[in-house]
């Protein structure tokens, strides 16, 4: 495993361009085997639901190199929009985030919910953070992570 200096940063409106061109290339193979990919709408519906009060960029030697996005809701959080450059993928960012973020969600008691693409080889990522089988349909896999018990000093 190559060793990348990364870091995070909170996203700011001036960041949807560069989420949701990441997207339509991370997304294009799954859904296009899904029968599901448009040029247009792979980038809209991140525009759509892009909120950088809950979002963070990733910054690889401070370009953009992906983002990931933690939004409340009225019984968990869910984990969207996570998208690392392809060139990224397995050099262990994605999983030192996603460890991140599910440690803050343990902290605070919360649930977390997602959903990923049938076949997506990131479905493999979240299982192995304890994600679970929530349901699905013929495009989408819903997965749940209750909060982990915390171990608290003293």
């Amino acid at each position: 495993m190559i060793m990348v200096d990364w870091e995070t940063r909170p996203a700011s409106a001036a960041d949807v361009e560069a989420a949701a061109e990441l997207r339509a290339v991370v997304l294009r193979a799954d859904l296009e085997r899904l029968g599901r990919y448009d040029e247009r709408r792979v980038r809209q519906r991140l525009r759509d639901g892009f909120a950088p009060e809950h979002t963070w960029v990733i910054e690889v030697g401070g370009a953009f190199a992906g983002c990931v996005a933690l939004r409340p809701a009225e019984d968990a959080h869910w984990l969207e929009h996570f998208y690392l450059a392809p060139h990224l993928q397995g050099s262990g960012i994605g999983t030192a985030i996603l460890r991140g973020l599910l440690e803050r969600c343990d902290r605070e008691r919360t649930t977390v919910r997602l959903n990923v693409l049938r076949g997506s080889p990131a479905r493999r990522l979240y299982e192995r953070h304890g994600f679970t089988l929530e349901r699905e349909d013929p495009v989408d896999v819903f997965m749940v992570r209750a909060p982990a018990s915390v171990v608290r000093d003293g």
